[in-house]
């Protein structure tokens, strides 16, 4: 039985949104061909490549972001070359060191937004060549970053350009791109995303799919032989269609987007009353993550009916919570949450 009000850990704890349970109920008796060769995986591929657009990009399903990181990052890389990614991405901190795992370092930087620039990435040339060092090849990046702040087409056409002149791949970690691609003030496109990247993943687990991620490589160096990847990694599914069939839903009439959309809308509504109270943010708030910074008693009082992630210690006894928001969650708990925040402050400060 779940003892919370609420979870606002992660977007994924919920299964699916209805229209893609009763999709896959209603085509579990179609005989498909497997490994991807399926009508439904066909059709989402058709749709993305749309939006793109680019109909020579290659499109694969996997199962998760962290398979998709460690094939991606695998497969493009020689044995000394390292990825550069931000101290908070996900690939450094969150998956179990998967990428050291398949013999390659990753140059992890800190940065105070979770975003990387320029002005982090020059630094690392004077590794180029050196042959006692690591050879950077790759430059990993999320939007939005695991500190839910975005990418502006600016940043990401910079990064682009700075990695087109070294020689080096921009891969871009899309486990919430849906969520970018709707933030207030987003000034990006799939399309801009296809076009300054080399490869990128679009994920579906934490947008209303119950598991999967579609990987889609534009380069073309990190096409060739990228099946056989695939397959010596585990992540060709024989049941190909059950990753398909969800993307073709969650790309039909934009559906992925408005799901993100309503996530952005749950979180970014409960900014206003968090400021109110006089409570700060470890970053603007830009999508369905917020890092308000909390008194410690008033964290414990709310851990006893949310469940959430206790980011950062801060001196002073306060803390950086996470919440996050999904494409399920009703605005009437985002309410309910503010309430007992309210409520538990005013307790406080007595």
């Amino acid at each position: 039985m779940n003892p919370y009000r609420y979870y606002f850990r992660d977007d994924y704890s919920e299964g699916c949104h209805p229209q893609i349970l009763k999709a896959l109920q209603e085509t579990s008796l179609s005989q498909q061909i497997g490994y991807g060769h399926d009508d439904y995986s066909i059709e989402a591929k058709d749709l993305i490549k749309q939006l793109i657009p680019d109909q020579d990009a290659d499109i694969h399903f996997v199962s998760g972001g962290t398979q998709a990181n460690l094939i991606v990052i695998a497969a493009a890389l020689r044995s000394y070359e390292s990825v550069i990614s931000a101290q908070t991405g996900h690939i450094n901190g969150h998956e179990g060191g998967a990428i050291e795992a398949s013999g390659h370092r990753v140059e992890a930087i800190s940065t105070a937004d979770g975003k990387l620039d320029v002005a982090h990435l020059s630094p690392l040339l004077a590794q180029l060549n050196v042959v006692g060092s690591t050879q950077p090849r790759m430059v990993y990046i999320s939007n939005t970053t695991e500190l839910g702040t975005v990418y502006s087409k600016a940043e990401l056409t910079a990064l682009s350009a700075f990695c087109r002149e070294q020689g080096w791949y921009l891969y871009l970690d899309g486990a919430r791109l849906p969520a970018a691609l709707t933030a207030p003030g987003n000034d990006l496109t799939l399309q801009d995303v296809a076009e300054l990247t080399d490869a990128f993943y679009i994920g579906g687990t934490k947008n209303g799919a119950l598991l999967g991620e579609a990987i889609v490589i534009t380069h073309p160096e990190l096409k060739t032989g990228f099946k056989h990847y695939l397959k010596q990694k585990g992540a060709m599914l024989a049941k190909g269609r059950v990753l398909g069939l969800q993307f073709r839903e969650l790309f039909r009439d934009n559906l992925i987007f408005d799901l993100a959309a309503h996530a952005n809308a749950c979180a970014l509504s409960m900014v206003p009353a968090i400021e109110k109270l006089g409570y700060t943010f470890r970053v603007i708030p830009a999508s369905n993550q917020l890092f308000p910074i909390l008194p410690d008693l008033v964290v414990d009082e709310l851990a006893k009916n949310y469940l959430f992630h206790r980011w950062e210690q801060i001196a002073n006894g306060h803390t950086v919570i996470r919440l996050v928001t999904s494409w399920a969650t009703p605005k009437t708990v985002c309410d309910r949450f503010i309430s007992d925040l309210e409520l538990l402050t005013s307790n406080h400060r007595r």
